[in-house]
């Protein structure tokens, strides 16, 4: 009797306690943690949108390649928008060079150096080059007169003048078809006058920002005028190098070699340059360029070489 007395007292304190518990207010859960592949892939595209909008190609190809590793959920859409934005780039450049104007298109290089010395020896040595380069869209042209001049106690020592000119058809963005004429004369090497046409195909083995090679090879036909020997008629192989590499920013190191080889004479030349850039579109540079003939005509030798300081204007 005593506890059903207990019992009846104590439910409305049970049921009350009960109320209060169940409308009291709960502790609000711990926020989630942030989200870190949300914050990578835009950290990742605010960089590929930059590089995009500086139109550095090297600096996109490298973001995507980044993206792929550390986002991988998101690495289709970045390498998407990467190839859409090169094929815009591309197709704008296209139309650029198919509306242009023929001068437009032309860039040059002229490259000046020299020495003179008194003393001892009197020496006096000049060396001119002049490029000339148009890109179009299917077609390259390429030109180069060169000329050097070197005067010893009065004697003239060194006397070297070279034109070519090389038309390029381009199959693809590395396949081409050349053609190339050149003329030569350097009658301390043995020759007043040497003419050279050739025609074959030619690839961009090599095609980035940074390192670009050139390789070319086909048949010939060489007429010299010896200054001492019959004149030669001959049918060559003709073959060509040419190598660019950006060391850095400012410092670029170039290979160039080619060679006729054939039955009765071969030669084979090659310049190694380092050109430094100085400010606006000077530049300058050292270089070291070697002749050789494998059959020089009766008193002469077989190797020349040259070495340069020259500065440099792009224009």
């Amino acid at each position: 009797m005593r506890t059903s007395l207990l019992l009846l007292v104590a439910a409305p304190l049970l049921l009350a306690n009960a109320d209060v518990t169940a409308s009291s207010p709960q502790e609000a859960p711990p926020p989630p943690p942030p989200n870190q592949s949300v914050e990578r892939s835009s950290e990742v595209k605010a960089m590929l949108d930059a590089a995009m909008k500086a139109g550095d190609e090297g600096a996109v190809n490298a973001i995507v390649k980044y993206a792929k590793a550390a986002d991988k959920e998101r690495a289709a859409q970045f390498e998407k928008t990467a190839s859409a934005w090169k094929r815009e780039r591309k197709e704008a450049a296209e139309r650029r060079l198919r509306e242009a104007k023929f001068l437009d298109l032309i860039k040059g290089r002229a490259e000046l150096g020299g020495y003179f010395t008194t003393g001892n020896t009197e020496t006096l040595g000049l060396t001119g080059i002049l490029d000339l380069k148009r890109e179009a869209l299917r077609w390259r042209h390429k030109l180069r007169i060169q000329a050097d001049y070197q005067e010893s106690l009065g004697q003239t020592v060194r006397e070297r003048y070279l034109a070519s000119y090389e038309p390029n058809w381009k199959i693809d963005d590395r396949a081409y078809v050349y053609g190339a004429a050149q003329f030569e004369s350097d009658r301390f090497l043995g020759f007043d006058e040497r003419y050279a046409i050739s025609a074959g195909a030619g690839y961009s083995a090599v095609k980035s920002p940074a390192l670009t090679l050139d390789l070319e090879i086909g048949p010939a036909f060489r007429y010299t005028e010896f200054v001492t020997a019959p004149t030669e008629r001959q049918v060559a192989a003709r073959g060509k190098l040419d190598l660019d590499w950006k060391l850095s920013r400012g410092v670029t190191f170039s290979q160039d070699a080619s060679a006729f080889v054939e039955q009765q004479n071969s030669t084979i030349t090659g310049k190694s340059a380092l050109r430094v850039k100085l400010f606006g579109p000077f530049s300058t540079q050292m270089s070291y360029a070697v002749n050789y003939e494998s059959a020089p005509p009766n008193g002469r030798k077989s190797t020349d070489t040259t070495t340069r300081a020259s500065l440099l204007v792009d224009f």
